[in-house]
């Protein structure tokens, strides 16, 4: 079982929605029992930073996504999910994140043509293979944000072009984030959904032979 993360956020539902279709069963909640006892943790977003670190911190949620990052238990953040793995966000006010990825999320440069926010397909450029990046050279994926992930290249493993180089994914161990929206980005998607999957069974697996 896959806990969604639910600090009222706008996603929850499409990314239950696309695990259904890879018969993949998940539950949407903020009981940290049920979090703690999870296979794997989708940490969604759509809205303001601040907001959602407040929501996070109210519900007792920040120790217990540390603690299963620690642990080794696979994360997906998306879309704003992804921002809130990083240290940081400058969006309104400087606001501290889960700390799990090193990097600060900043506000996009708006260019002419190139309006924020970003809304569109655009090509996955990969710097370094990963369990997550398995087949999605020179794909499009789906983006709706304002703010962009400024991490270390050692913790970036796609990126897009648009007005500066957008971090598309990140990784650090078994925490992976993706500021795109995967359930919104048909096959390729679903192929990214997939690929954390196979991050799951593989930590089942070595789980199980201990």
């Amino acid at each position: 079982m896959l806990a969604i993360i639910d600090y009222d956020t706008g996603n929850t539902k499409s990314l239950q929605k696309a695990f259904s279709y890879l018969q993949t069963d998940t539950v949407i909640t903020a009981d940290p029992a049920i979090i703690a006892k999870a296979e794997a943790l989708i940490l969604p977003g759509v809205g303001a930073f601040p907001e959602a670190m407040a929501e996070l911190t109210s519900r007792g949620l920040v120790p217990l996504l540390k603690e299963a990052a620690a642990a080794g238990k696979p994360i997906l953040g998306v879309c704003l999910g992804m921002q809130l793995l990083l240290e940081g966000s400058e969006e309104h006010r400087y606001t501290k994140g889960l700390g799990l990825i090193p990097g600060t999320a900043k506000r996009l440069p708006a260019k002419p043509a190139m309006p924020v926010p970003h809304m569109g397909w655009n090509q996955l450029e990969l710097q370094q293979g990963s369990p997550l990046t398995k087949g999605l050279a020179g794909e499009y994926v789906y983006y709706v944000h304002s703010y962009y992930a400024d991490c270390p290249s050692g913790y970036i493993y796609g990126s897009s072009t648009y007005s500066t180089s957008v971090t598309g994914i990140i990784a650090a161990g078994h925490t992976y984030g993706v500021q795109f929206h995967p359930e919104k980005s048909g096959q390729v998607g679903l192929t990214i959904l997939k690929n954390f999957m196979e991050v799951v069974r593989a930590c089942r697996s070595s789980q199980q032979s201990i």
